[in-house]
């Protein structure tokens, strides 16, 4: 038997259905604009690019707009903050990148191609991070002190070289800070990413090498590699065994590395509070903390202009060490 539908019914089915075609419009209008970009100075699987996907996947829920992740690998990160620099402050390409590219880099290279200050635009900061020192699973020395006694007892030339993620890098300079400060025969060693280097650390290729934790987390618990000690004022949550370089004596690095984003020069001011939002949305995500964390990464949104501050300190603090160590822009 048949219901009678009546005009008021039929009124308001028909206002609602009305109302949802209405917003499965607005939906598929958001997500058929032209996807954003979320530039990436380093290739895909590495520790930057694994962030950035993570992010990525949240933030266009958050937003309501695709983003594709798009890698451009080389130079430290150099190609793609040059990409930013040429991107329209449209709203559509936003920078992921850690502290060398943006902070480092300009310091060390003679015409990066880019500055900083003049054409990026702070968004958000995502959390901070710290470079360790790390030997070989089997290397005889437990402690910093052990390394440094082991290596004045070599005879071998290469007893003191220690492996780095890439020329002109934080972790070069903390080698040149070691070897000044313990009057030591220290070599950087570099190679294009963390990742070869690591390969020639498990190997044996080379005693020691330094790099971020996150990369070395895994293999130190395993037993593989050995953390001896760590950047930053705190010890590691992660870490909580391994003490920080400060602790041993070794001055200067409280101000840690850190993750962000960054947009062109000339985003709007409701630009900017749009992706603070988001990324404060997507950074309180248990899963997306939990994965950072995992990944010894120190969550920590701050706003474009925390993010700011803690750049420009960073950056402080590393040209004073930079220009300690003679080291002259090529």
């Amino acid at each position: 038997m048949s219901k009678t539908i009546n005009r008021r019914q039929w009124l308001a089915g028909g206002l609602h259905g009305v109302a949802a075609l209405a917003a499965a419009a607005q939906w598929r209008g958001a997500w058929a604009s032209a996807p954003v970009r979320m530039l990436v100075g380093f290739p895909p699987g590495g520790g930057t690019d694994m962030l950035a996907r993570l992010l990525a996947a949240h933030l266009q829920q958050a937003l309501g707009t695709a983003i594709v992740v798009d890698n451009r690998p080389g130079a430290g990160g150099q190609i793609a903050a040059q990409a930013l620099k040429a991107a329209a402050p449209d709203g559509q390409t936003v920078f992921l990148t850690h502290d060398h590219t943006v902070s480092i880099l300009p310091k060390v290279v003679r015409d990066a191609g880019f500055d900083t200050r003049r054409d990026f635009q702070p968004v958000a900061g995502l959390g901070t991070f710290v470079n360790a020192l790390a030997v070989t699973g089997g290397h005889p020395a437990h402690s910093l002190a052990e390394y440094i006694d082991w290596v004045r007892g070599q005879q071998a030339a290469d007893a003191g070289a220690i492996g780095i993620p890439a020329p002109a890098s934080t972790p070069e300079f903390l080698v040149g800070v070691l070897a000044r400060q313990f009057d030591l025969s220290l070599v950087p060693v570099p190679y294009r990413g963390s990742a070869p280097m690591i390969g020639d650390l498990l190997a044996g290729q080379i005693h020691a090498g330094i790099g971020s934790v996150q990369e070395f987390l895994e293999l130190h618990q395993s037993g593989r590699l050995r953390v001896l000690a760590v950047l930053g004022g705190d010890r590691q949550t992660a870490l909580p065994e391994v003490p920080t370089f400060e602790e041993l004596g070794v001055r200067g690095f409280r101000d840690t590395p850190f993750y962000g984003i960054f947009a062109p020069k000339g985003w709007s001011e409701a630009q900017i509070a749009r992706w603070e939002q988001a990324t404060q949305q997507v950074l309180a995500v248990p899963e997306v903390r939990q994965q950072m964390q995992a990944w010894a990464i120190d969550v920590r949104y701050m706003d474009h202009r925390q993010f700011e501050a803690i750049e420009q300190a960073y950056s402080q603090a590393w040209s004073r060490i930079i220009e300690a160590s003679g080291f002259q822009p090529q």
